[in-house]
């Protein structure tokens, strides 16, 4: 069971197949593990695995990897995760997917780290709409509840201002949409269609970001194998000639 420690922090990854990496960011809010790609559309571990070095994390707190929680943490801790993960790899440059938080995930690492990025695949990205902030906030006291029966130290007011760091924004929460204007990242958007993924998120992306796709209609089972071969032939197609 590979485990990268930095200081307090236990963060478990695996690895599939070889070549170019891609660093994949799990759905599942903010228990964001490995086991959700199992459950989704499509799997990457699976699907990429011939053509790709694939690796997947579970988030901090989330699956098997563990970490301290402050008034402090924010999108920023995971990114740092993130960043220090591809160090501990001797990772320079990858591809990143992320489905649902795991999008706000690729964008927060394109930010801060551009270079490490060489594209990106959004998948169901979440955002802020008029009916959901409360959902967001639900999810997140329902994962902290969780936390509580197994650390009953942890303090209510530190996780409230993480949550409020969390998801006290608007848009997709991490980045803003000057940056996504900005960003020239090669990015495919696979588009929500539900509350937690409202679709006005994705097609506001693809609007803002100049060098993005969209799919529209990409996780029925008549259209996932076209969907895998798109998604697949994006990534081989940004891959960077050695």
């Amino acid at each position: 069971m590979p485990t990268f420690k930095r200081a307090d922090v236990s963060i478990y990854y695996e690895e599939y197949g070889t070549g170019y990496p891609i660093l994949l960011f799990a759905p599942g809010g903010m228990r964001s593990s490995i086991e959700f790609w199992a459950n989704s559309p499509f799997d990457p571990t699976k699907e990429f695995a011939a053509d790709f070095r694939v690796i997947a994390m579970d988030q901090r707190n989330a699956g098997k990897s563990a970490g301290p929680i402050s008034a402090d943490d924010g999108w920023d801790t995971y990114t740092g995760d993130h960043i220090a993960l591809l160090d501990h790899l001797g990772i320079k440059q990858c591809h990143v997917m992320g489905g649902c938080i795991g999008s706000s995930y690729c964008l927060g690492i394109i930010k801060t780290a551009p270079l490490r990025v060489s594209a990106a695949i959004l998948q169901n990205p979440i955002g802020l709409s008029q009916r959901n902030r409360e959902m967001f906030f639900a999810m997140f006291d329902g994962w902290a509840q969780a936390l509580k029966v197994q650390r009953p130290k942890l303090d209510d007011w530190a996780l409230r201002q993480f949550r409020d760091r969390m998801y006290g924004g608007d848009f997709v929460f991490n980045v803003s949409r000057e940056f996504v204007r900005s960003c020239k990242m090669p990015m495919l958007i696979l588009c929500g269609n539900d509350d937690y993924h409202p679709a006005e998120t994705s097609k506001e992306i693809a609007a803002l970001a100049p060098n993005s796709q969209l799919i529209d209609n990409w996780k029925t089972p008549d259209v996932i194998g076209a969907t895998v071969k798109r998604v697949r032939e994006f990534l081989i197609s940004h891959t960077p000639k050695s």
